[in-house]
Formats: structure tokens, C-alpha cells, sequence
């Protein structure tokens, strides 16, 4: 047998192996996210993003500038489509950060920090298969400014403020719940006494 034939022969055993694996691991214990994962899909997933990652996207350059006014925008962006997978600040403390499989990064930390500008473009804009991370921003690559300013504000959020906590609280998604709020309260401001008392009284189950 030929060397390049042994060295096929081992990878189609490997593959065949880990096929095995992975329909046993199914069979067994199914494949819940709150189910701690094993080394393998542990490496897998926490290196996922380098894997979903074209080495071309390194060498992308943001064509905005840092600017206060991109940053913002970036920021204000964040809140609105962001922030209830990464939360406000990035650290991914949320109900669905916490509860996926991979578990949603916590953008402060080197991990993010430390890829360039265009890979956290390009996992924006494209998203990441198998996770919750979906893909982003606009269809033209070369017209997604959108993401350009994220990339800014991501590597804004080590430094960012108490004062930049509170806006984007006030852009957060609202759940029915605090619209169903807004609109009771709306009513008693125009002198629709009934719909305060429902408004009260939601705050006391």
C-alpha cells in the first residue's frame, strides 16, 4: 500500500470514529445545552468563531474612523439588537446568553479583543453556524456600516460608562409586558383612572 493511501485509509477511519462517537453520544444523552459537553465538542465550540473565520477576514480594514459619533451609533445600535444575547455591557450575562450551547463570549475579554477589526466584521455580518449568533448587517458586504460601527463600539466596551449603561437601557427591545405598561400609563395620563389600577395591580401577583 502506497503512503498516500495509508494516510487516507487513517483519515476515513478517523472520520468513520468520530461519526461512531457522536451517533452513540445522541443515542445516550441526547444534545441539550445544559448538558456539560465533552472535550472534544468543548474545543470545537469554543474555537468556533476562529473556524467560521476566513483567514482573508484578518486583514479586512474598517473604513470608519473611531469617531464619538460612530461609537455611539454603534452603541445604540448594540442596545437594540444586541444586547439581549450579549447584554448591555458585553459580558453575556443574560437569560439567553447564559443558556446556549455555545455560551454567548464576553465581548470585554481578549478572546474578542484580540481579533482584528475584520474578524469581528465578519462574524457579524455573516453570523456563526450551530450557534445562536445569527448573521447581520446588510447583504453588500462593502455597504454594511452598520457592522463597521459595532466593531467600534465592541472595542469600546472595556471603557464603557455608567452614563452609556443607562441610554441604552432606554433602547433595549421592550418585552408586552412593559408595552402593555407604557400604554395603561399612557391612559392615566389622559385621566383613565381604570387603567392605573390595571397597571397597579399587575405589580402584585
Amino acid at each position: 500500500m502506497s503512503k498516500a493511501k495509508a494516510i487516507l485509509l487513517v483519515c476515513l477511519l478517523a472520520l468513520l470514529g468520530a461519526g461512531l462517537w457522536l451517533a452513540w453520544t445522541l443515542k445516550n444523552s441526547g444534545y441539550s445545552a445544559r448538558e456539560k459537553p465533552g472535550r472534544l465538542e468543548a474545543f470545537v465550540a469554543e474555537h468556533l468563531r476562529d473556524l467560521a473565520t476566513p483567514a482573508t477576514a484578518k486583514s479586512l480594514k474598517n473604513p470608519l474612523n473611531p469617531t464619538s459619533l460612530n461609537i455611539a451609533e454603534g452603541r445604540d445600535h448594540f442596545a437594540d439588537h444586541c444586547a439581549t444575547y450579549h447584554a448591555n455591557d458585553g459580558s453575556g450575562q443574560t437569560p439567553i446568553g447564559k443558556n446556549v450551547y455555545p455560551k454567548v463570549p464576553d465581548l470585554r475579554l481578549a478572546d474578542t479583543q484580540s481579533m482584528s477589526d475584520g474578524e469581528i466584521f465578519w462574524v457579524i455580518h455573516h453570523g456563526i453556524r450551530f450557534t445562536a449568533m445569527p448573521a447581520w448587517g446588510a447583504d453588500d458586504l462593502d455597504k454594511d456600516s452598520d457592522s463597521w460601527k459595532l466593531v467600534h463600539f465592541i472595542r469600546h466596551l472595556p471603557q464603557l460608562t455608567p452614563e452609556e449603561l443607562d441610554q441604552m437601557k432606554a433602547l433595549n427591545p421592550k418585552t408586552k409586558k412593559d408595552l402593555e405598561e407604557e400604554a395603561a400609563f399612557g391612559q392615566f395620563l389622559q385621566g383613565d383612572d381604570a387603567a392605573a389600577a390595571r397597571t397597579d395591580s399587575g405589580h402584585h401577583h
